[in-house]
């Protein structure tokens, strides 16, 4: 019997490592390059529109809870662990690195309102509608945690949210008042209160660790030092704040999530006016949260959506939304920088990039060195119309597209109102304010 054989030459196809790869020189003398210019404009626009055509930050969803996710928390120092509280009074323990559910626990009775993990033990903290705080210890791999709590604190008053010291054996809980508790103590260490009958979240600060502030329903914002025994300082707002965010890099700055489809940011060495003034959403803002590097936040919005923006901008450089996706209540940032974490109404949390045309996984060196100068590129041209236009393109939901043009008519229509006032006044009588004192009441001390 004749067996034909296929025989190939090595030679043919496999390549010569180092052999076959010449460098051309190149001089740089820019008289040799009279185009570079437009050549460097023509890749610039080419990176722009590739960089929309790549974007596709929606990465999974996490399915479990039987109602609406209402607050998140991360781990301080592990990047895989995420805690979910629900309005049923369920916790879920996910492991991100396989989006699975690692434990689940029946809580609470009612909304799980606050959750917290200590920075140093193996613990966290949660509270809710049903007037009690417990203390919960798990296992740093996720392989045992109790069903019961190590401490159960019944509270006089329901509590909206809780919080943790960065390095001391204490957290602060919001409600009728802002309470500072020790772990090993049944009873508040201190109240403060200062004429509000309810708060609705409280942060301690990342860096100056005895600082924190707080968000009440008369729509004031204020600071308080643990080691004084009364509040510091007070601001007041034209609505209501539902959430607040220190940055985790600059000691002195925080921003709020407010009622009126702002964000705020201040700093707290002076509180007459925000730093910055952030507008985009058209619903009620619900959460915010800072990015590890202290220069992007992330917003959750009753409009459905997520926005991102830079401290420095007033306008968002980033909106997600799903067709499936409800009121957003809860929004994390990773702690490397790479991922997005929300929860909503419709029970679901879902992980999101946080640059949406990032490739995810290993870079090859020649593939990075390209990504690099595309976007120094894109730096280089981001004032050009054709440029600029493609990169700040979004689709919208109808819905939200509508609320922006009907903002925009409202906003037009104040600002016309204002100059045929302004024009027919006596010259002084209505002076010019800048939008970032238009939204602040008063300040108390």
């Amino acid at each position: 019997m004749k067996v034909k054989m296929m025989c190939r030459d090595p030679n043919d196809y496999v390549r010569e490592t180092k052999k076959d790869i010449f460098k051309m020189p190149r001089n740089y003398d820019p008289a040799l390059h009279p185009l570079e210019v437009p050549r460097e404009y023509t890749r610039a626009l080419n990176a722009t529109k590739l960089e929309r055509v790549f974007a596709k930050p929606f990465l999974g969803s996490l399915d479990g809870h039987k109602d609406g996710v209402h607050t998140l928390c991360k781990h301080p120092t592990q990047l895989s662990i995420l805690l979910s509280g629900s309005c049923d009074g369920e916790i879920k323990i996910w492991n991100l690195a396989t989006r699975t559910c690692a434990h689940t626990l029946n809580a609470h009775d009612g909304f799980v309102r606050g959750l917290c993990m200590n920075p140093v033990a193996s613990m966290f903290i949660s509270c809710g509608n049903d007037k009690i705080i417990k203390q919960w210890r798990y296992n740093e791999d996720l392989s045992t945690l109790g069903t019961e709590p190590i401490q159960t604190i019944v509270g006089r008053n329901f509590y909206t949210c809780v919080d943790h010291h960065q390095s001391k054996p204490m957290f602060v809980t919001s409600g009728e008042a802002v309470e500072v508790w020790d772990e090993t103590h049944t009873e508040p260490l201190k109240t403060y209160s200062w004429g509000c009958d309810s708060h609705y979240s409280v942060k301690f600060n990342q860096i100056e660790q005895s600082m924190m502030v707080s968000c009440g329903a008369d729509r004031s914002i204020v600071l308080y030092d643990v080691r004084q025994a009364v509040p510091l300082r007070k601001v007041v707002l034209e609505m209501c704040t539902n959430s607040l965010c220190w940055n985790p890099l600059e000691a002195m700055m925080f921003t709020a999530a407010n009622e009126d489809h702002n964000l705020y940011t201040f700093d707290m060495r002076r509180l007459d006016q925000p730093v910055q003034v952030h507008m985009d959403h058209v619903g009620a803002v619900m959460s915010v949260d800072y990015s590890p590097t202290g220069r992007e936040f992330v917003s959750g919005s009753y409009d459905k959506t997520l926005r991102i923006f830079t401290t420095n901008t007033g306008r968002s450089r980033e909106v997600y939304h799903t067709k499936r996706m409800q009121h957003v209540m809860a929004v994390k940032w990773s702690l490397d920088n790479k991922y997005i974490v929300s929860g909503s109404d419709e029970m679901n949390l879902r992980l999101w990039k946080a640059q949406a045309s990032e490739k995810l996984g290993i870079l090859r060196p020649r593939e990075r060195e390209q990504l690099d100068y595309n976007q120094k590129l894109k730096e280089k041209f981001k004032y050009f119309p054709q440029v600029a236009r493609i990169k700040r393109h979004r689709h919208l939901p109808k819905p939200v597209y509508n609320g922006l043009k009907e903002k925009l008519v409202q906003k037009t229509s104040r600002q016309r109102k204002e100059a045929n006032r302004r024009a027919h006044s006596k010259p002084g009588t209505v002076p010019f304010v800048s939008e970032k004192k238009k939204h602040v009441v008063e300040e108390q001390e």
